[in-house]
């Protein structure tokens, strides 16, 4: 819901307050890779999930503790996407509105989302989920 938010912000705010970005050929470049990247984690994250047999809704319960796949590199590899999605669109349409809602997206879902998420498989997976927290980022980088 809030990556919807946030792109409709984005397009309205573009519509209203244009915030083009440099029309350079290589930054149009990086958008669409960064488009492709974000839309290939988010499969790759959904499909490790479906293999574990749990569900990839936020507001369903875990039935299960995933860690492989892109879930080896991030906690939220899903979330991640999602922010990579928006950038990788403001990069290639040239609409700098949409990177800086990737960032107040990726706010509002750590502290709306991924906080509540993260106590649920606590206290769903006790020892094995904190072992998985201390090793693995909650985006990317610790």
């Amino acid at each position: 819901m809030l990556l919807v938010l946030a792109a409709l912000s984005a397009i309205a705010l573009g519509t209203l307050w244009p915030l083009p970005l440099s029309g350079a050929e290589w930054l149009c470049l990086l958008g669409f890779a960064l488009l492709g990247l974000g839309i290939a984690l988010d499969g790759w994250a959904i499909l490790t999930m479906r293999a574990a047999h749990t569900t990839f809704l936020p507001n369903r319960g875990a039935d299960a503790l995933v860690t492989g796949g892109p879930f080896r590199a991030s906690r939220n590899p899903i979330y991640l996407a999602n922010t990579l999605l928006l950038i990788g669109i403001g990069l290639a349409f040239g609409n700098l509105w949409f990177v800086l809602m990737a960032f107040v997206s990726a706010v509002l879902v750590d502290r709306l989302a991924i906080r509540r998420e993260e106590r649920h498989l606590a206290s769903r997976f006790g020892d094995d989920w904190t072992a998985y927290a201390a090793t693995t980022p909650r985006w990317l980088i610790r």
